[in-house]
């Protein structure tokens, strides 16, 4: 049987296959059925410092191909999450874990992640710089300058395993500066990608969720094309310690297959599991694993990045 196992820095995963964040993840009870899941592991919802509410519904819609949602990041405080990782870390045959975090102020990132560092907490950290769903506030990571000060301060303090969670990037000449960037930092991985910010679905004569007037994060089949492109985007021009998480449009197999051939060496499913459930891990590993198969690859290393071109 093919092998979906996989690493990240020093970390080991029996399965590459995982929530993204923002799914199946808001409570303790929700993480517990993704850990007891054909799941390699979970990501917690994004932490903030204080709990939040999130924006009015409906915020979160499935459309034909995929969905929209402009969830506002809701979530039960940063401590919450923190609490639960570390709980399980000191229970045996647990998991390795991702807990997803950012400050709605660059002071509050700073305080959130110099608490994780203080405390017992020994697994990875995604800190989220790609929130397009908070009114008046930009996604950090289009602002090369803000992230660089932002790591640099970072990285004076934090000395435990961190990651990034990217907004999708459309144009070669970002991918060349955001990886330039991303390249003087001891980065464990880059996730890519967040939904694409600001798409509109209409229905009818009339928007689909309340905030911000219809406009949110797009997911499922409609971003795959643009995950794909971010992932081996980062694959060619990241250091190779520095792994990369595939997130967009995977509800097959087939789709995962493509992630990790682009490049990935976890991937994340959103859209589908909202859809699915649980349920959806197990499925997708043994499409993965026939496709792997059928091909001759007995681990994920054997195809992993090894995406071809046209002469």
């Amino acid at each position: 049987m093919p092998s979906t196992a996989t690493k990240i820095g020093n970390f080991t995963f029996d399965n590459c296959l995982m929530n993204a964040a923002g799914v199946y993840c808001m409570t303790k009870d929700e993480l517990a059925e993704v850990e007891a899941s054909a799941a390699g592991s979970f990501v917690t919802k994004t932490g903030t410092l204080e709990p939040r509410l999130g924006n009015p519904e409906p915020r979160y819609v499935n459309v034909p191909l995929g969905s929209i949602n402009s969830m506002g990041l809701p979530n039960n405080g940063f401590n919450y999450y923190l609490d639960y990782v570390i709980e399980l870390q000191n229970q045996p045959h647990t998991k390795n874990h991702f807990l997803s975090v950012v400050g709605l102020s660059v002071d509050e990132t700073h305080k959130i992640l110099q608490t994780i560092q203080d405390s017992d907490y020994q697994g990875l950290v995604e800190l989220n710089l790609s929130c397009p769903n908070v009114p008046g506030k930009p996604q950090i990571a289009y602002d090369f300058e803000t992230t660089t000060e932002i790591l640099t301060k970072v990285f004076s303090y934090y000395t435990k395993p961190l990651g990034v969670k990217l907004p999708p990037y459309f144009d070669i000449v970002h991918f060349d500066q955001a990886a330039a960037v991303f390249n003087q930092f001891p980065l464990a991985f880059v996730n890519c990608v967040n939904s694409i910010g600001n798409g509109l679905y209409v229905d009818d004569e009339a928007v689909v969720i309340k905030p911000k007037n219809g406009f949110g994060g797009i997911g499922g089949d409609y971003i795959k094309p643009t995950a794909l492109a971010n992932v081996h985007a980062f694959y060619q021009r990241l250091k190779p310690e520095i792994k990369i998480i595939g997130t967009g449009g995977v509800k097959t197999g087939r789709d995962a297959f493509e992630h990790i051939l682009c490049g990935a060496s976890m991937v994340q499913i959103g859209t589908a599991l909202q859809k699915e459930g649980v349920q959806v891990f197990e499925r997708i590993t043994d499409e993965l694993r026939a496709i792997m198969e059928e091909k001759g690859y007995s681990s994920l290393e054997d195809f992993r990045g090894k995406l071809q071109y046209i002469d």
